[in-house]
């Protein structure tokens, strides 16, 4: 058997395929189920999702199912591994880690051993602690300090986002009718984030442009720039992520800012990724969907 320590998370980490391909993360695909027909999510195109979205078509998610996470494990722990170590988005926002300690109790039983970590985030807060959890594992740490990297990042990590209908939010159940109703009726945009596993309100604001300053702003801060209430000690760096959904242009423009805002900073930025979220998210979040996520980096 090897040594080595082998990482999996799921696809609403929303990581880009060169990027788990390159640190040799398994991604297990949720699902998607758009007129009644089911797809793995890897294989819906966000894009053209997000276009028919728009259009009034309806669409629902769901975990992946036990047997197939034991098969990701499996496969995950082929190239020799002795351990797996499987971070998956919170657990307030799916039942993908109930599923996912299902399938580890059912692999011990065979003698495997899979770790399962609830990042209590999502997207790239989830997927850059699988990153740095990957980084460890390819350094030789063991599967407990591979389980402590990812834990400790997807805890620093800060998730903001902004979205254009809070309708898809509240129909998926992540967002009460009446705040849904009360901000659509008064035209207020959210900043939103992730605390503690759940999407909260973060802030209020007037008009589109409004939360996309703020986002840009509070994002300049959580990697330790000006307003940061506790900045990153000068050694520590940080990664940061773009994600959107049907919104390509805007969010390139928001990486540009993003990116001459942290210059001026000092902020030491390690690397930086942009990606569409995957359907699953999506689906949730609606089209028009910008958001940045700050995380520490090894």
């Amino acid at each position: 058997m090897g040594t080595g320590v082998a990482v999996v998370t799921d696809s609403t980490a929303s990581l880009p395929p060169e990027v788990a391909a390159e640190l040799g993360i398994t991604v297990v695909p949720l699902h998607v189920v758009v007129d009644g027909e089911d797809q793995l999510d890897d294989a819906v195109g966000s894009a053209a999702l997000a276009a028919r979205l728009v259009q009034g078509v309806r669409a629902t998610t769901s975990q992946p199912s036990t047997a197939e996470l034991e098969r990701a494990y499996r496969a995950a722990a082929e190239g020799g591994a002795r351990e797996v170590v499987a971070i998956h988005l919170s657990a307030d926002l799916s039942g993908t880690v109930a599923g996912a300690r299902r399938a580890a109790a059912a692999l011990a039983g065979e003698g495997g051993r899979v770790h399962v970590v609830d990042s209590r985030t999502v997207a790239a807060g989830t997927g850059l602690a699988a990153v740095a959890a990957a980084e460890a594992a390819r350094d030789g740490g063991g599967a407990a300090q591979v389980v402590a990297v990812a834990r400790e990042t997807a805890a620093k990590s800060t998730v903001l986002f902004m979205v254009t209908d809070l309708g898809f939010l509240q129909r998926g159940g992540r967002m009460s009718p009446g705040a849904a109703l009360m901000g659509t009726a008064l035209g207020i945009r959210p900043v939103l984030g992730v605390s503690d596993g759940r999407i909260v309100v973060v802030e209020t604001v007037r008009g589109r442009a409004r939360a996309r300053r703020r986002v840009l702003e509070r994002a300049v801060q959580a990697a330790g720039g000006p307003g940061a209430r506790v900045p990153h000690p000068p050694a520590q760096r940080v990664r940061v992520a773009v994600h959107h959904f049907g919104a390509a242009e805007e969010a390139v423009a928001l990486e540009e800012d993003l990116a001459d805002a942290l210059a001026g900073t000092g902020a030491l930025v390690a690397g930086a990724l942009r990606s569409e979220v995957t359907a699953v998210v999506g689906v949730h979040a609606g089209p028009g969907v910008l958001g940045v996520v700050v995380a520490p980096a090894r």
